[in-house]
């Protein structure tokens, strides 16, 4: 079921499957919208719950008018959450969704049974990144947003995998038109400004599994391997001929680790 319900003042767009044992809370990444999981969320049984938001800034959700901050999306999400009567889940957050995931954490722990990064890290901006968001910040308010993601969303594929996925990269490309400019902007001012998470993830008590791509372009893989090392209590999956996009890329592999990870936990 989809619907709107307001949080913090905001509007948020929801969707909701309402029935199963297991709740998973899906938070999209960058330039995406709660419908880049339909196919995915088809792959697990039904006794699994999921509920999937558009972040502030994309979609159909409002956004905050200058910074969707990591710590703005956090309560935000949390406000959504309540209103589908939900008191705990996990939190899967692709890119952006696993930057945000880490503060509902910090703000809500009572609220998160477990974390799973797909295609995320637990860093801040590097300085080379950093420098680069106000660029990307004019382009899109200069109304050429939907060129960005024409440009950005295939790269987040494996080069060998762009013909195959075509399809997939066209819808995600054609719904970003629905992203309001000023909204994206905020979005990128967010993920500049948040901090590092990795001595806060590595310390928490409740369990963490992350999936990232073997040929991810955005995070190569001896910033995995450098990831993975600070993460020792983490369950931690390379997936093979994948990109950024590892969960649309070779989904069955990262839902059946999924699976495995929610069932086993909440036994």
């Amino acid at each position: 079921m989809e619907f709107f319900a307001t949080s913090n003042g905001i509007p948020v767009h929801i969707s909701d499957t309402e029935k199963g044992d297991i709740t998973i809370l899906l938070l999209h990444g960058y330039l995406e919208t709660l419908y880049v999981w339909e196919d995915f969320i088809s792959l697990f049984p039904k006794n699994i719950r999921f509920i999937s938001i558009d972040l502030p800034g994309h979609g159909l959700t409002g956004s905050h008018p200058h910074s969707n901050s990591m710590e703005f999306c956090a309560e935000i999400i949390k406000g959504a959450i309540d209103k589908c009567g939900v008191s705990q889940c996990y939190v899967a957050g692709h890119s952006l969704g696993g930057y945000i995931s880490f503060e509902l954490q910090k703000r809500f722990p009572d609220l998160i049974k477990g974390i799973i990064m797909i295609n995320t890290n637990t860093y801040a901006d590097s300085d080379e990144v950093a420098s680069s968001r106000d660029k990307e910040i004019n382009f899109i308010l200069s109304g050429r947003h939907l060129a960005l993601a024409s440009i950005a969303i295939p790269n987040m594929f494996k080069k060998e995998n762009l013909r195959r996925m075509d399809d997939k990269i066209q819808e995600i490309i054609e719904i970003a038109d629905t992203h309001d400019p000023e909204g994206l902007a905020a979005s990128v001012r967010g993920m500049a400004s948040r901090v590092d998470n990795t001595d806060y993830v590595s310390s928490l008590d409740i369990p963490v599994i992350a999936f990232f791509g073997d040929s991810d372009q955005f995070f190569p893989l001896d910033q995995v391997n450098k990831l993975m090392a600070s993460l020792p209590k983490a369950e931690c999956h390379i997936v093979p001929d994948s990109g950024h996009d590892s969960y649309l890329e070779e989904p069955q592999f990262v839902a059946d680790r999924i699976i495995n990870f929610v069932t086993k936990e909440s036994c």
